[in-house]
């Protein structure tokens, strides 16, 4: 948690001025800056394809001298660009940066010399932050006038430190060391300047000329009289709440004396103050007490357990926020003196403000925080695409989070693969649409599926990524070595620090977990850790979510539930407002939806508004929301609004999005209190797939394969239907609009979360359908079935007809022969149909993508680059193998098939857009058509009777 002690060898290396600075030390105003936004571009990984993939934002700057004009590289960061101009420019102009190479000694009289220009007139009028304190110290009253903390000198300059650090390494993680050292250099100078060991402050000996005093002091202040600022105190003790204060700063004439009072201390010189939180633009810091003068030597990051039961004890909460050790009660507020301004600074800081800090450092919350969407929110299960992400990118979260908790940043080594060495790379797991489990445990397979499914498409080039973190003395904790591969480098890395964030969040969250179930989700994710030294590196982490916060404590008294985020078991009901239009959403779109989100009391007595987002958007089916908030935008259509009432989310996430602390703190108290989220569908954006099937074809290629499937059922005259991969049952949905010999229909998918959606669509319908027909011509039974499609169950064995249509794609090549092998051999349905993309097709369907305002202006060409129709696509067939695999698998199981296909022709170059197999089982072969009975392999996870609807005869 504390920070890094560099070597002294790159502490040495360190230039005390930056290339910006010494140009403008050169040349000043004369050089001028110009930052322009550059595109990535980056070819798509297919060789022989001249189409560009639009990359993340960076940017390029030109510098103009008198002399020359320099352009830098491409950064993400705008002050990196400007740095590059300027460090090519004094390449250029053969300016010798000189490096601060002193020896101890050196050292010491630079810092001497330091404190010396500190304290001399001309350093009291400028702009300096430092020089805010050295003005205001002088409407310090009595004896302390004109006196400057010690901790103040030693922070607020940075050439101070970097001095410190050539005399003694340690200093650059011990503030209490730089100020040691600081103490003893002004001891050496007692000419010019005073130290006031007792006091922990430093004086000027001779009192400033009155005509540099007077304009100084006379610089007004942003606060005036009786003004407060809103800071929050942080007690030592873990078992006390936080709690808000106002402080009336404008009382003396220096705002640390105020802080120093609330804490405890006499007066300002021994208040400690940490480096900034969050931006280094902002003010933000933790104020607490200095310990005594004896004890700095050995309050280090090394023997600190020994320490903790000191006159104070150690603030676990306010140490993990600043980064290092803070002893006794501790506040948090924004003020202070900035560049170039002789105001002072400050800003509010609010209950909120310290749980949103809190919320941050942890993966799932950093992404929420960066949504804006704290009670809506989820961090992804898996990164399918850039256009489909919202929020910050994975990699970014990662780094970030590793900032935060003052470790190395992730190192990321992309690698490419050879079209012969990609064969042979482990499967992907399933498709997005058929993953699901209980998020809250993100467990087992789904989190290898999650972050697992790899887009390698066969290309003659793909990428993967491997993650290192090390920690702050370089030893390696954790490596992500993922197996699959992926067309594109960005989405390689941003997968591979996806899995990382998954694991970090069970691992920092639910400190309570095992280690065995920790070794076993990391497994899972191709994750080789050392839990040591992660336990090392992250235990104020984990202590402070573990120890929790005092309100969610008292809830726990209360017996109340506030886990939050579990994903039920039985499909979701809810009450939907508004006529249908029939445009809902399916796995892969994307949904647009206004939601505000209130803390209620049962009944809805008293109600306060947390959260709300005029426009929200997420990718279905990727659990980028909240579970409770997914199924019901699963059974809205645009347009139609619901009101869903769900369990507490953890306390530290509602208060992080309330406005009013004070009235949701009441409202928690409540025994009966739950969040309520008002939600309206707005817009669907359909996957890239069914947006380029729409544009070619009318109807859409998905009502032509139920079209197909529907002749099929009446040629066949079948009375039994299973669907294979059924998904949210867009097909048994539809076929209950045909009439048909149909009087029992069956579905089956992997996914809990689509056949949710399945059974709120076919309940209704079934239910409408019967009381408007002849209950002789419509289904007699419906059930819905939770298990893997490459599995057996005796229940579906001998069916009229069984169907999978647009399904295998999804499924790795071996995983699509099991099923036909399991689908022939033990489930024996009398005709099988399949349909499945003709990858021949693609370039007629990509170059068909329609444009549209709201679209991304470079859709269009990612469509054209895209190999396959879809991200999710494992593989895609030619005419050619499709025929050869189905020829082989009629053969195996004495099946005859026959081809077919819906959009374009079989006699048209490419063929369909979708091709089709019919098996037909030999009528000569049935006797040989065993049942076998394996158990059941499924769960039944809904069903639809017609003779428990009807009146009982008497």
């Amino acid at each position: 948690m504390m920070e890094a002690v560099k070597s002294t060898s790159n502490a040495a290396k360190k230039p005390l001025m930056t290339p910006k600075a010494i140009i403008h030390q050169r040349f000043g105003d004369k050089a001028i800056y110009k930052v322009e936004e550059v595109q990535d571009l980056t070819q798509n990984g297919c060789p022989g394809l001249a189409v560009l993939q639009k990359g993340p934002c960076l940017y390029r700057c030109t510098l103009l001298l008198p002399e020359i004009v320099v352009v830098s590289d491409s950064f993400k960061r705008k002050k990196d660009a400007e740095q590059s101009a300027a460090e090519k420019a004094i390449e250029k102009l053969g300016i010798r940066q000189k490096e601060y190479k002193p020896t101890i000694l050196e050292a010491w009289d630079d810092l001497t010399s330091r404190l010396v220009f500190l304290f001399a007139n001309e350093f009291l009028s400028s702009l300096h932050p430092l020089s805010g304190h050295f003005r205001a110290a002088l409407r310090r009253e009595g004896h302390f006038n004109g006196c400057v903390p010690v901790s103040v000198i030693a922070l607020y300059d940075a050439k101070i430190g970097n001095i410190c650090i050539h005399i003694n390494p340690a200093a650059e993680s011990n503030p209490l060391l730089v100020m040691s050292l600081v103490l003893k250099a002004a001891a050496k100078q007692n000419d010019m300047v005073l130290p006031f060991e007792e006091q922990l402050s430093l004086k000027r000996r001779n009192p400033y000329p009155p005509e540099i005093i007077q304009p100084s002091t006379d610089h007004g202040s942003s606060l005036c009289y009786g003004s407060t600022i809103e800071v929050i105190r942080i007690p030592a003790s873990p078992y006390k709440d936080v709690e808000a204060l106002k402080l009336n700063i404008a009382e003396t004439g220096y705002y640390l004396d105020v802080i120093g009072h609330e804490l405890g201390v006499n007066e300002a010189s021994n208040v400690l103050i940490s480096r900034t939180i969050g931006k280094a633009s902002s003010e933000l810091r933790i104020y607490s007490p200095a310990p005594k003068r004896q004890l700095w030597e050995h309050l280090s990051e090394h023997d600190v357990k020994q320490h903790i039961h000191l006159e104070e004890s150690l603030n676990e909460r306010a140490s993990y926020f600043s980064g290092q050790f803070v002893y006794g009660d501790a506040i948090l507020a924004s003020v202070g003196y900035t560049w170039k301004s002789t105001d002072l600074f400050h800003e509010a800081v609010a209950l909120r403000t310290y749980y949103r800090i809190l919320v941050n450092r942890i993966p799932n919350g950093a992404y929420k925080i960066s949504r804006e969407a704290i009670l809506a929110a989820n961090l992804p299960l898996a990164f399918t695409t850039r256009n489909n992400w919202r929020g910050s990118l994975p990699r970014d979260i990662l780094c970030t989070i590793c900032r935060f908790h003052h470790i190395s940043e992730p190192v990321f080594s992309v690698q490419l693969i050879s079209s012969d060495s990609s064969q042979d790379l482990p499967e992907s797991h399933k498709k997005l649409e058929v993953m699901e489990a209980d998020r809250d445990e993100k467990s087992e397979a789904v989190l290898a599926a999650s972050c697992g499914s790899g887009n390698l498409v066969g290309s003659t080039e793909a990428s993967s990524c491997e993650v290192k973190i090390y920690s702050k003395k370089q030893e390696l904790i954790l490596r992500c070595s993922p197996q699959e591969a992926y067309r594109k480098q960005n989405d390689a890395i941003q997968s591979a620090a996806l899995k990382v964030l998954s694991w970090l969040d069970i691992f920092l969250e639910k400190p309570d977990t095992s280690v065995e179930k920790l070794n076993a989700v990391a497994k899972k994710l191709d994750i080789h850790l050392s839990l040591h030294y992660l336990s090392k590196e992250f235990a104020s982490c984990q202590s402070i979510h573990k120890c929790g916060i005092t309100i969610a404590q008292s809830l726990k008294l209360l017996n109340y539930n506030c886990s939050g985020n579990v994903v039920k078991d039985e499909p979701a009901f809810v009450a939907v407002a508004g006529q249908s239009s029939g445009i809902t959403p399916s796995n892969g779109s994307l949904a647009s939806v206004c939601y505000s989100v209130s803390l209620v009391t049962d009944g809805g007595r008293m109600k306060e508004h947390l959260e709300s987002c005029e426009e929200f958007e997420f990718e279905v089916g990727n659990e980028a929301v909240l579970p409770d908030l997914e199924v019901a935008v699963a059974q809205m259509t645009v347009g139609q609004s619901s009101n869903v009432q769900t369990e507490l989310v953890p306390c530290e996430l509602i208060l992080a999005a309330a406005g009013d602390s004070a009235a949701t703190l009441s409202l928690l108290s409540s025994r009966s209190c739950k969040l309520e989220y008002n939600i309206t569908l707005m817009r669907v954006t359909e996957p890239l797939e069914e947006r380029m099937e729409q544009a070619l074809f009318s109807p859409p290629l998905s009502k032509q394969r139920v079209e197909f499937a529907v002749r099929h059922i009446k040629e066949f005259s079948a009375s039994s239907l299973v669907d294979f991969g059924c998904g949210s049952g867009s097909l048994l949905d539809s076929l209950l609009l045909y009439p048909t010999s149909l009087e029992k229909i069956v579905g089956v998918d992997i996914s809990r979360r689509s056949l949710a959606r399945a059974a709120k669509s076919l309940h209704t319908k079934l239910n409408s359908l019967l009381g408007a027909k002849d209950t002789s011509s419509v289904i007699k039974s419906a059930v819905l079935y939770d298990g893997s499609i490459t599995k057996y169950d005796s229940r579906l064995h001998g069916f009229d007809i069984a169907t999978c249509l647009e399904v295998i794609e999804h499924m790795e090549e071996k995983d699509a022969c099991l099923f036909g092998d399991v689908v022939l051999s033990s489930f024996c349905p009398k005709f099988l149909i399949v349909s499945t993309p003709n990858y021949e097709y693609n370039v007629i369907l990509q170059g068909s993508t329609p444009q549209s305002q709201e679209e991304d202006p470079n859709e269009k060409n990612q469509a054209q680059s895209c190999k396959f129709r879809n991200h999710d696509h494992k593989f895609e067939w030619t005419r050619s193998q499709f025929n050869h695999w189905a020829s082989d698998l009629a053969a195996r199981h004495n099946y005859s098939v026959a081809f077919s296909g819906v959009g374009g022709s079989a006699d048209t170059e490419p063929g369909f857009a979708s091709q089709i197999a019919i098996f037909r089982r030999s009528d000569d072969d049935y006797d040989r058509v065993a049942k076998m009975e394996f158990g059941h392999q499924y769960v039944v996870l809904w069903e639809w009777n017609i003779e428990d609807l009807l009146p009982k005869k008497e």
